[in-house]
């Protein structure tokens, strides 16, 4: 199972949140979950009006062995308007623009996708069950 949590932070107030939804699905292989501002494909979405976020940006993916990858993909602009990082384990790890990176199973963590132009970020926290 992977459990994903998110919310979105904005303004001054960086602890506040904005808003917070959660998903979660099986993991079986094939199983994807996305995050994105279309909301026919996504199963969470941050404010249409939060350009930084791509329609379809992250994409969470349940490989043949059951470990779930996260994918940032790539969007209809050459360069993102946003950073993205992956939390786990006490360090911070930046995920490339179309690059992809596997979690930990049995783990926790948290995806950050933070605005490069203001103080805003869309906090995506996941927990996959062992």
């Amino acid at each position: 199972m992977l459990e994903l949590t998110m919310a979105t932070l904005s303004g001054a107030d960086a602890g506040a949140t904005a808003g917070m939804t959660m998903a979660e699905v099986p993991s079986e292989p094939g199983a994807v979950l996305r995050v994105g501002r279309d909301g026919a494909v996504c199963r969470l979405v941050p404010p249409q009006d939060w350009l930084f976020v791509s329609r379809t940006h992250l994409e969470f993916r349940c490989g043949a062995d059951g470990v779930w990858t996260v994918t940032w993909l790539r969007g209809s602009q050459p360069d993102p308007a946003s950073e993205v990082r992956v939390h786990t384990g006490g360090s911070a790890t930046p995920l490339p623009y179309g690059g992809a990176a596997p979690l930990p199973r049995g783990g926790s963590g948290e995806i950050v996708v933070q605005d490069r132009s203001g103080p805003r970020s869309v906090n995506v926290g996941f927990y996959h069950e062992g």
